[in-house]
């Protein structure tokens, strides 16, 4: 590649994706001729606030960035750009899956197509600054390369409205208890992009709960037991992948959240009976396992900012239950003792498995010697889903069934 510019992280289990959907069938899900009673009263309050554009003049770097740049060296100068390329991927990943939604659905559902195409304005001007960051290194992705030649991840509709409800909802919690940790510690501020963090959150969380009023407004999407199974699921694997890869020592907001939940709000059978509670677990564990995993590969990070990774983790997983279980029909008990003893538990097996993987054994036996190790990591997440869940739910939803039910 170019000069300059950075070859993409090699894909991994824990590296940010790519989503792709079937947009035959959220057009049909979002169709005012399909569906005419959908209700719009909330995503048309989300509407109103993504035109405001609040954050249009916030993204202007001012003269301390390169400098900054330049006084980050050594083994935090390598993980400090693998902290940009990550977030630079995750959020154009976001723009392009925003972007996409809202160019299918212009025709069926325009005001529900507007809100995605402000969404992923956002998303690209989040991506846009951090990659100019990326230039303070002397580095910066080529975005375009990326997008004809990542691997994309399939996602039916309702579960990428879980899934990216998840990711904005967490985004937000993250970026704000970064921002105000480095406000009580600001001789920990290593560069001055966290000092945006505190309006550029607020982006993530509107994002949410967009597209909880989405789900509310179709309810059914949240009924029976395979929605709460899948929402189980999503929030354990990314509360315990981030867990896990921000652990590991390197060899490695409120406007989006508005949004999608509003979008979830707006198909409230999104959101009942008994399949809706299991998948609201399933997609609570898988978001919150990712997280695990994801943020304790990278502890020397989190470090250089004066911060304790397992410390951070455990409160950004805490109040992103606390936020999700006000819309999910259930979610894990992320405050059980249990469960924080069977996520250090994957730490644990995690790290026998890179050992395992940095040693001298020849592949075949490596082979074979990883997968007792694999086998017990399963077995562990199996325990962490299993542990008794908390039922929860929108209690205005209740009213959007009964309207519907008149």
């Amino acid at each position: 590649m170019r000069d300059g510019i950075k070859v993409a992280a090699e894909e991994t289990l824990l590296t940010p994706r790519f989503y792709t959907t079937d947009f035959d069938e959220m057009e049909r899900l979002f169709s005012k001729e399909i569906n005419p009673n959908i209700n719009m009263e909330e995503l048309n309050a989300c509407l109103a606030e993504f035109r405001q554009d609040y954050n249009k003049k916030h993204f202007v770097r001012n003269q301390t960035f390169a400098p900054a740049a330049a006084a980050i060296q050594g083994p935090t100068r390598k993980i400090f750009i693998e902290f940009l390329e990550r977030s630079c991927t995750a959020e154009f990943s976001g723009f392009l899956l925003y972007k996409e939604l809202a160019r299918r659905l212009k025709d069926s559902a325009p005001e529900v197509a507007e809100m995605f195409l402000l969404t992923s304005r956002d998303e690209a001007r989040h991506a846009g600054f951090i990659n100019k960051a990326l230039s303070d290194f002397n580095l910066a992705l080529d975005l375009g390369f990326m997008t004809k030649n990542r691997t994309y991840t399939f996602f039916k509709p309702k579960f990428i409205i879980y899934a990216t409800f998840l990711s904005e909802k967490i985004g937000y919690w993250r970026y704000i208890s970064i921002y105000r940790h480095l406000q009580r510690n600001p001789d920990c501020q290593l560069y001055p992009l966290f000092e945006y963090f505190e309006s550029w959150c607020q982006d993530e969380n509107r994002h949410g709960d967009f597209l909880a009023a989405i789900l509310k407004a179709k309810p059914e999407l949240l009924q029976g037991w395979e929605a709460k199974l899948w929402s189980r699921f999503f929030c354990l694997s990314v509360y315990i992948t981030m867990y896990l890869n921000d652990h590991q020592v390197p060899g490695g907001q409120p406007w989006h959240g508005d949004f999608l939940a509003a979008i979830l709000k707006a198909k409230p059978e999104l959101l009942q009976g008994w399949e809706a509670k299991l998948w609201s677990r399933f997609f609570c564990l898988s978001v919150y396992i990712t997280m695990y995993l994801n943020d304790h590969q990278r502890t020397t990070f989190y470090e250089s900012l004066g911060m304790n990774t397992t410390q951070f983790n455990r409160h950004v997983i805490l109040e992103t239950n606390r936020s999700t279980e006000r819309l999910f029909p259930q979610v894990p008990d992320v405050e059980s003792p249990v469960f924080w003893e069977r996520m250090d538990r994957l730490l644990e097996l995690t790290a026998k498995l890179r050992e395992l993987d940095g040693g001298s054994l020849p592949a075949p036996l490596k082979a074979i010697a990883r997968l007792p190790i694999l086998e017990r990591l399963i077995a562990n997440m199996l325990q962490i889903f299993l542990i008794s869940p908390k039922d929860c739910g929108s209690r205005d939803l209740e009213s959007s069934i009964a309207n519907l039910a008149v």
